[in-house]
């Protein structure tokens, strides 16, 4: 199989070799009038950042890697944006991997291997005074060389692959994703992302502790839970892992 190493016309991929956070080095470009369309990778991160403040492990060999896109339309729609860029990676890391349908999502954008988490993504926005999105960063960190050990959690890894061939296939699965939901409208994003969600009815635990069953995702992206009886959206918050749960 072939991977481009070239990214796709309109992207800019910038490689350093150490940064305290490649997402924080793209908030600063952005709120100072970057053009949407640059993506940097950092070999290493001394800072960087995953959900709800938690510490991102950086280990030499894995992938590290924020894009900014100024998408316009409602700050509403950054929890969509948020699910799209878990397909991004999903789709991006497909060519890299011996059985591409052992990949799964878990709500709200983490990219499982099997049961074992393999990449995950911060996603950061602004907003204009009228209300619409001015930026939105994609933050993505892919476990390649090296799984690290978390307490809450199974990790997975692909191997020692370039960063940067990772980095790329996901800007063309960005690209076509956009695309899509351009096309066809958010409901056909929304429809990949349940492909390769959980099973209708499988049992989910929250973070905190509330748990039900899994009813599918709601039009906006919520996450639709079913507990005694009724079915509920849940726009915030984090499914846990079994071992957490």
């Amino acid at each position: 199989m072939t991977v481009s190493v070239a990214p796709p016309a309109g992207w800019r991929l910038r490689v350093h070799e150490s940064l305290s956070s490649t997402s924080d080095l793209l908030k600063q470009l952005a709120e100072a009038g970057e053009p949407e369309g640059l993506a940097v990778l950092a070999r290493r991160q001394s800072g960087g950042r995953g959900r709800d403040g938690r510490v991102w492990e950086s280990p030499v060999g894995n992938l590290y890697f924020s894009l900014l896109l100024r998408p316009g339309g409602p700050a509403r729609d950054a929890g969509k944006w948020a699910l799209l860029a878990a397909l991004v990676m999903a789709e991006g890391v497909a060519p890299f991997t011996p059985n591409p349908a052992e990949l799964r999502l878990k709500w709200p954008n983490d990219v499982l291997l099997g049961e074992a988490k393999l990449a995950g993504v911060l996603c950061e926005s602004a907003a204009t005074p009228a209300g619409e999105l001015d930026w939105l960063i994609m933050g993505i960190g892919v476990n390649l060389a090296a799984p690290p050990a978390l307490p809450d959690r199974p990790t997975a890894s692909l191997g020692a692959i370039p960063p940067e061939q990772v980095a790329v296939s996901m800007l063309f699965a960005l690209e076509r994703l956009r695309g899509l939901w351009r096309v066809e409208g958010f409901d056909a994003v929304r429809a990949a992302w349940m492909a390769r969600g959980p099973a209708l009815q499988a049992p989910l635990t929250l973070r905190g502790g509330r748990s039900g069953h899994y009813a599918g995702l709601a039009e906006d992206g919520s996450l639709l839970l079913a507990t005694e009886g009724r079915v509920q959206a849940v726009t915030t918050g984090e499914v846990a892992y079994r071992e957490a749960g």
